[in-house]
């Protein structure tokens, strides 16, 4: 067994109780570092597949973006976790079934890809981490997939940009062209006022006790 081989068990191994610890740890700030390790994990196993384009990839948008995104948003919400664990042994025969599902789809998958024997790699294997073969494949073949995934994250960015900037009665609006355009005048008035006889008094004894 070589070195690359013991390095895949170790990340392998770190990703599987990575994700086990997402969906198991009592705290969503905890469940998201986990998530972080688990994506580090997948980008060192992407680094030993010679797909060094696709793991900076997974760092930088997942871990560098993504992540911190959630980890602010789920800081800022008042999650209550034990409202949110109500109801859990009624939600369990559903979601037992529905994992299920999906363990028995990627048990089939990965019993096809071992039960494939001698099968030759394809030439395009070895540039598959390649911006450049990437580049190709996604404005060649894959471009109308492309331009509709970019269409759709438009349209959730304009909606994201009108959700916060619609007035709500519950929060203080300005508009920032008449905060520019505002006075000195505006904001400060001096008023001269005479000084009462406690006042006096008071500037009295301020003086001779200095």
């Amino acid at each position: 067994m070589d070195f690359t081989t013991v390095l895949f068990y170790v990340f392998s191994a770190i990703l599987v109780l990575a994700s086990i610890r997402v969906i198991t740890a009592p705290n969503p700030v905890q469940a998201a570092l986990f998530l972080v390790l688990a994506f580090f994990q997948a980008a060192g196993i992407w680094m030993l597949l010679k797909a060094e384009f696709l793991s900076i990839v997974l760092v930088l948008v997942y871990v560098g973006a993504v992540m911190v995104l959630f980890l602010f948003v789920v800081m800022m919400l008042d999650i209550h976790v034990a409202k949110m664990r109500e109801g859990f042994w009624g939600y369990l025969p559903v979601a037992a079934v529905i994992g299920g599902i999906i363990v028995l789809e990627m048990a089939s998958v990965i019993w096809r890809s071992f039960g494939i024997n001698g099968a030759a790699a394809p030439e395009a294997a070895g540039t598959i981490g390649s911006t450049k073969a990437l580049g190709m494949l996604i404005y060649t073949e894959y471009i109308y997939a492309f331009e509709i995934a970019a269409a759709v994250l438009l349209v959730a960015i304009i909606a994201a940009v009108a959700l916060t900037l619609r007035k709500r009665k519950d929060i203080k609006y300005f508009d920032p062209a008449d905060a520019v355009r505002v006075k000195r005048n505006d904001r400060l008035r001096i008023v001269k006022m005479k000084a009462t006889a406690r006042d006096a008094a008071t500037t009295e004894a301020t003086k001779e006790a200095q």
